[in-house]
């Protein structure tokens, strides 16, 4: 079945051949995740998987922004209603799981930030590509939050533990250039170069021989699977009892007021 098939709003779906390209669609919020979107990232890897026409995909985003994480109105609302928050667990196992166990090579074309989750998203595709203006992080603990949606899994394994919690203690941004020197990502380019290094690569995966390339994916993937089902819940569970503190509501009135917070501990 072919993905254009499925109801999809918040991500919109371009070809070039075997190539499909699935780009976040909300740039009036520089891509930010809503419940919307939250949804249909968790049903998006699985539909690229079951897509008869593609071998190759590429994740971008729409505008400026590749994804800037956590929508503040649906963090919020997630504060009023603990529920709301409660409810994505499951969405957001399925996100995550859905990147690790997608047998299809996944290209990230960094096309400007990625923040929290939309971080992690980008980080779990296979090989990420970046415009020099592109920057990359996981600031949940500058909001008062966990890093529970998948950054404290995936930075260790590429950068190593101590930078890792360098970046994700602090929640601190790294623009491209340093990005790559830490090895958090593949490569960077200028912005005018960024679609030939991509669909380059794309292509040449593409004339590649699709089942070795699918299956050394399969088998790289292992243990990062391993420690994703290890830990994920409990990162899970503690992004839920972060979502109870006052300093994460402190965080988004700081955030939206555009101050610097005054956490308390609370």
């Amino acid at each position: 079945m072919r993905i254009e098939d499925q109801p999809y709003r918040t991500i919109k779906f371009s070809r070039e051949g075997r190539i499909l390209t699935a780009s976040i669609n909300r740039p009036d919020a520089m891509n930010a995740v809503n419940g919307e979107l939250h949804e249909e990232l968790s049903r998006l890897f699985r539909d690229m998987a079951d897509d008869s026409d593609s071998d190759v995909l590429v994740l971008t985003g729409e505008g400026k922004a590749f994804c800037a994480g956590g929508d503040l109105v649906w963090l919020q609302a997630a504060i009023d209603d603990p529920a709301v928050f409660l409810n994505t667990a499951s969405e957001a196992k399925r996100i995550l799981f859905g990147q690790l166990d997608l047998e299809k090579p996944l290209i990230c074309r960094l096309n400007g930030a990625a923040a929290g989750l939309g971080a992690s998203i980008a980080l779990f595709c296979d090989v990420i590509i970046a415009s020099s203006n592109a920057s990359i992080g996981d600031p949940h603990v500058s909001v008062g939050f966990v890093a529970g949606d998948g950054g404290a899994i995936i930075w260790p394994q590429l950068v190593g533990y101590a930078r890792a919690k360098e970046y994700l203690l602090t929640g601190k941004m790294a623009k491209a250039e340093e990005a790559e020197r830490i090895g958090l990502i593949n490569k960077v380019v200028a912005p005018d170069a960024l679609d030939a290094e991509v669909y380059g690569l794309a292509r040449e995966l593409a004339a590649g021989a699709t089942k070795a390339i699918r299956w050394t994916k399969v088998v790289t993937n292992l243990p990062l699977k391993a420690i994703a089902h290890t830990i994920f819940d409990t990162g899970l569970a503690y992004e839920n009892l972060s979502n109870l503190t006052a300093d994460h509501q402190e965080g988004l009135n700081a955030f939206r007021e555009r101050r610097k917070p005054v956490f308390t501990g609370r």
